[in-house]
């Protein structure tokens, strides 16, 4: 079983899919900067080049638009894999196209290509991260996903140079070296993606719509269907409209802010790449194995910071001109403008990555792959207008580079706190992150093996303090809905992050038999929608650390529905200022010890049919460790 992301690259399930995207990535990215590399070497004239700069990125963005809800239902129909080597098969024929131009000299035919290019990742694209939840398990998808979009970044930024060096290193065989690169990397990705084993389709029984328009229409509705998932789409809508202001600004930054040739651009560019890379990496180590959406305030105001630091770091033009990279690391300032650019790709990992994840735990199988379609539609509705207000706001109202980067910075914080009030689950999760990581650390067994990774459960635990939901949460790869006593359910700030996670409030028979009824009727629908449901059998906190008998209102629950249950325990929380050692909490106390080393542990399902609360008391004190 993988312990941490890296293993995945040793596991089949993951690595040839890995190889194959990594590829296409950096193949795509070889190929338009060798057509750039082919217009300096024919010495076509600036206006001629400025002509290309601006179709390029409209025939590749194009068939986003025209393809993604055909795209998208493809990938719901078709196995995998298959569609995967499908896709790559085009490659081999669009780059083979290519070559062509390439050999020929012949701009049409190279952009052509493009736009086939432009058709075949358009393709590829909703397969590209539908995928995942099949083959990994919910607490791999945050750490594959970072891999994915590591991968994507570095590939990106080493497809570039590679392609941007093939006419400057080979002269007069240019055109046959970049023809033949491109097509062997094509062969290569197909032979790669030939490993990558079998994937079944989310909807083999879809009919296809061919038509784009009402199929467009159609995907965007179930991009939009769920509220959090609907506001993850928009954050990665939002992530490409970021990133496309920036990278696209870079070019001109590099020359007039930072004083540099060429190799200074792809410089500040491998920043950014880097940063993010490390950024997504970095998300499962963060959020312990989960889904964590706390994460994305945290990456979303990050941004904002250094991006905001990055507009005063130089907000004037270079003071020194035709710097190379040692010149520019020479200057003064120089290190705060790579901290501000290494540190927004940073926090760009931790932004996009749970973003992603979160779209695919929360979304059905049997409509993953047209969710991400509908997702890739509102991306390139974003890159474009990325693209069309970084030039209205340099060319009509005059604004410098620097005050770009500032008014995005402004924009993300607006746009940020829109999202998180709308969703509140993302600010609650960021806070209950904070709180649970900065308080305590986690160590867990038997959570990956023991919590059922789709359908209905009961979790049962001991009940020691008021952060046992929180802590529970965090370690739990998927959503659950604790049940909780009412008056802790209704503490301040607690009482925010509880109802924005769904928790469910109860009272005894005797305080309010309507609120206890109405409890159980919603612990009853959330089973039946194939939820998870935690529930602290005590009834109460613990008043002396010890275990209290459990009380049967978990056989009352499993009555109507034997789900089955997954009996757990907390060990290392009586010393928190949380639990109600040395008296009830009358007041805040000062933690022993910060970042304190909090156990959770979790044994096998037992069938619902056979539960009964001596049972599950007696199985969660063996958990503690009541018998040593």
């Amino acid at each position: 079983m993988a312990h941490n992301q890296f293993e995945l690259l040793k596991q089949r399930r993951f690595l040839p899919f890995f190889l194959t995207q990594a590829l296409g990535a950096f193949n795509d990215n070889v190929y338009r900067q060798a057509i750039i590399g082919l217009l300096f070497w024919l010495g076509v004239s600036p206006a001629d080049r400025t002509l290309y700069t601006n179709i390029a990125p409209a025939l590749f963005i194009l068939p986003y638009f025209l393809f993604s809800a055909t795209a998208g239902q493809i990938a719901e129909k078709l196995e995998k894999s298959k569609l995967i080597r499908i896709t790559t098969m085009m490659e081999i024929a669009i780059m083979s196209l290519a070559a062509i131009g390439f050999l020929t000299q012949n701009m049409v035919v190279l952009l052509v290509a493009l736009f086939c290019t432009g058709v075949q990742s358009t393709l590829f694209g909703p397969v590209k991260y539908s995928i995942l939840p099949s083959v990994l398990k919910p607490e791999e998808l945050t750490g594959g996903n970072g891999l994915v979009e590591m991968g994507t970044s570095i590939s990106i930024l080493i497809g570039m140079i590679f392609g941007g060096m093939i006419f400057t290193l080979a002269g007069t065989h240019g055109p046959v070296v970049a023809a033949t690169a491109i097509v062997v990397l094509a062969v290569t990705g197909n032979l790669v993606s030939r490993a990558i084993p079998r994937a079944e389709a989310g909807a083999p029984e879809l009919r296809i719509n061919w038509n784009p328009i009402p199929e467009s229409i159609n995907v965007l509705r179930l991009a939009r269907k769920q509220l959090a998932v609907r506001n993850a789409v928009l954050g990665v809508s939002w992530f490409w409209f970021i990133g496309t202001v920036l990278t696209s600004q870079l070019p001109t930054y590099a020359e007039v802010n930072l004083g540099g040739a060429p190799t200074l651009y792809v410089f500040a560019l491998a920043l950014f790449s880097i940063g993010t890379g490390i950024g997504s990496m970095l998300c499962e180590k963060l959020s312990a194995r989960t889904v964590e959406i706390g994460l994305v305030p945290l990456g979303a105001f990050g941004i904002s910071a250094f991006m905001l630091d990055l507009h005063f770091a130089r907000s004037g033009a270079a003071p020194v001109m035709g710097l190379d990279v040692g010149g520019f690391m020479r200057q003064p300032g120089s290190w705060r403008i790579v901290m501000d650019l290494t540190g927004i790709g940073l926090f760009a990992g931790f932004f996009v990555v749970p973003l992603f994840a979160l779209i695919q735990s929360r979304t059905p199988k049997h409509e993953m792959s047209r969710v991400i379609a509908g997702m890739n539609i509102q991306n390139a509705a974003l890159i474009v207008l990325a693209a069309v207000l970084g030039i209205v706001v340099q060319r009509y109202l005059g604004w410098s580079i620097p005050q770009v980067f500032l008014a995005l910075a402004i924009a993300n914080v607006l746009v940020a706190i829109w999202i998180f009030t709308i969703v509140p689950e993302f600010l609650m999760r960021f806070l209950s992150w904070l709180l649970v990581r900065s308080l305590y650390r986690l160590r867990l067994h038997g959570i990956e093996r023991h919590v059922p990774d789709e359908g209905p459960a009961l979790l049962v635990c001991n009940h020691v303090s008021y952060m046992d939901a929180l802590i529970l949460s965090a370690s739990i790869p998927r959503p659950v809905r604790f049940v909780m006593y009412y008056k802790i359910f209704n503490i301040p700030v607690l009482s925010w992050i509880f109802r924005t996670a769904k928790a469910i409030p109860i009272a005894g028979a005797k305080e309010n038999p309507e609120l206890m009824q109405r409890a159980f009727a919603e612990i009853d629908a959330a089973l039946a929608d194939g939820q998870i449901v935690g529930i602290f059998p005590e009834g109460a906190l613990t008043k002396d650390g010890e275990i209290a008998k459990f009380k049967s209102g978990v056989e009352r629950v499993l009555e109507n529905r034997p789900v089955p249950v997954v009996p757990m325990a907390l060990k290392g929380m009586w010393t928190s200022m949380w639990s109600h050692r040395d008296g009830h909490m009358r007041r805040m106390r000062v933690p022993r010890r910060f970042r304190a080393h909090v156990e959770v542990v979790a044994d096998a399902p037992i069938d619902g049919h056979e539960v009964t609360a001596e049972l599950l008391e007696a199985k969660v004190r063996e958990l503690r460790g009541d018998a040593a």
